[in-house]
């Protein structure tokens, strides 16, 4: 018999959780045909003996909804396993929007995500109004891999109250002029609705964007007709008081960010609270897999303030490194950083700086002799000269990460262990010249499983795939199962990693963007064809918009 594709001898892990076991795999049609012994060959063949295939990776938390109009291979998740990702969360999308709307969306996005308005306005086509137009866009850019989305609260509040929606209430009628809309985004292919209720998220004219303050009585209206489609609510700040009455008056399935591993204590008592929260309900928390924050670095964010250090800011990397080579630009830097001091973010300090190392793989655990202060006193150094003195010999190269969510990565064991908690949050898409997250279930494989064993492989590839493909309402995939779509990654479990962050200016206009690869991975399929070969990209985009079928 002729298969399209048959991937031999590999170490299989179906997504359930079940013991792994040594099998053939066959794909027709887009499809797994089987599994097991598979007979005769395939078109394709892919030699996997000592290598894992598991379901691919199930991205919950993207902002990929700008990038995907220029970038629709969506890299870099599509390196490191990410089949299907969802866009839309946090409240913020680029539908509904009525003509003429599009510059204001563009700056919100701006503002909250990091996204350059100018490339979101050069980048899309525009060619909708609603939600499923949007979609339909996408639909027409063909990408990599697949797509769901979620409708935003703050261009739902555009659309229906115009400029009131920023601080104002809505009427009545205008919450069921929305929960309508909201409905009838489901009915055209959204998966859900998101909403944010966190005030540091800022329009350009320093306002919380809409919906940070809606009554959640217009929540509520909105969760009763995405409970009655089987659809999904997703908030981000949103204290458990709003996310119990979505789930209990609303009826709805909810997904939440969380963190918290400030210490073990704190983590525990974390945990505990949202699994209290969650007894009886079908909400389900998505958090980050390691201590994560801004990174700095000679080609990115620089840590200093001040007339020097802005001057600094202004060059490319090639002037950024001729300038610290001056002995009197060093100097100035120095004294003004001794002056000016770190600027704390959202109460992080300098002592929360810590080196990533040069290796191939970047130290997201280093302890705390990599800390740049301890780096700095151990030199007899400012930590100014330590940064200046590395981006030197690195040529620039040497990156550090502020440890602002999460910083202990041993207190995060605790709440990334519970039932309730899903490995994720890499924003990919969003804040891309500020952090890069994006490689998080590499990190997972790699830290998680590898180096701690927290997860179990089979736990860490459940957590990573039939778990957020429930959360999103996904029936057809995420597992490896006969009659389901062949999304799939083959790889070495005992290599996979992410390798350092770089800065790239492949945005529209040239804007930067971190972007980071992975090594491990021998191919990633999406709906059975290879769109990623040894971390090369095929050129193949058989990506699908994944429209919500209502239950």
């Amino acid at each position: 018999m002729l298969h399209d594709c048959v991937i031999r001898g590999g170490t299989l892990i179906d997504g359930t959780g079940a013991p792994a076991f040594e099998g053939d795999l066959a794909i027709d049609q887009g499809c797994i045909s089987a599994i097991g012994k598979v007979d005769g060959i395939g078109r394709q063949e892919i030699d996997a003996r000592g290598l894992a295939v598991t379901p691919g990776f199930v991205d919950i938390h993207t902002h990929l909804d700008a990038q995907i109009g220029w970038d629709p291979d969506c890299t870099p998740v599509v390196w490191h396993g990410v089949t299907t990702a969802l866009l839309g969360n946090c409240g913020v999308s680029f539908a509904p929007c009525r003509p003429g709307e599009q510059a204001r969306l563009a700056a919100m996005m701006e503002t909250v995500e990091d996204i350059p308005r100018q490339a979101i306005l050069t980048g899309l086509p525009w060619d909708w109004e609603d939600y499923g137009g949007y979609l339909d866009a996408i639909e027409r850019i063909g990408p990599a891999i697949n797509i769901a989305g979620l409708i935003g609260h703050s261009a739902l509040r555009y659309y229906v109250m115009g400029e009131r929606a920023v601080e104002e209430q809505a009427t009545a009628q205008e919450r069921h002029q929305m929960a309508q809309l909201v409905g009838q985004a489901l009915d055209r292919g959204a998966v859900g609705f998101s909403t944010n209720r966190f005030a540091p998220h800022k329009l350009p004219d320093g306002r919380s964007i809409p919906g940070t303050f809606a009554d959640p009585v217009e929540l509520i209206e909105i969760a009763r007709q995405v409970a009655a489609r089987g659809g999904l609510m997703q908030a981000v700040g949103a204290d458990f008081n709003v996310l119990r009455a979505i789930a209990d008056e609303g009826g709805a399935r909810v997904l939440c960010s969380y963190g918290g591993a400030i210490d073990a204590p704190t983590a525990r008592q974390r945990r505990e609270a949202l699994e209290q929260l969650c007894t009886g309900r079908d909400i389900t928390a998505v958090t980050q897999v390691r201590s994560s924050g801004l990174i700095f670095g000679l080609q990115g964010l620089l840590p200093g303030r001040g007339a020097a250090w802005a001057a600094l800011r202004k060059l490319d990397l090639a002037g950024r490194l001729a300038a610290i080579e001056d002995p009197n630009t060093a100097t100035a830097l120095v004294e003004e950083a001794r002056r000016e001091g770190f600027p704390p973010i959202l109460g992080t300090g300098i002592d929360q700086v810590f080196y990533m190392g040069m290796a191939t793989t970047p130290d997201y655990d280093a302890g705390p002799s990599m800390s740049l202060v301890v780096m700095a006193e151990a030199a007899g150094e400012h930590w100014s000269q330590t940064f200046l003195r590395l981006s030197r010999e690195s040529k620039g190269r040497c990156l550090f990460t502020l440890r602002m969510f999460n910083p202990d990565m041993s207190a995060l064991a605790h709440l990334i262990g519970s039932e309730r908690v899903i490995p994720s949050l890499g924003d990919a898409g969003a804040h891309v010249s500020q952090i890069m997250d994006s490689g998080w279930a590499s990190f997972v494989l790699a830290h998680w499983v590898r180096d701690t064993g927290v997860y179990s492989l089979e736990e860490a590839v459940r957590r990573m795939t039939t778990a957020p493909a429930r959360v999103i309402g996904l029936r057809d995939r995420g597992r490896l199962a006969v009659g389901l779509r062949a999304d799939i990654n083959v790889l070495d479990a005992q290599k996979v990693s992410e390798c350092q962050p770089r800065i790239v200016h492949d945005f529209p206009g040239g804007a930067p963007r971190y972007i980071q690869e992975a090594i491990g991975y021998k191919a990633t399929l999406v709906n059975g064809e290879q769109v990623v070969r040894d971390g090369v990209l095929s050129g193949r985009r058989s990506g699908r918009v994944l429209r919500h079928v209502p239950s």
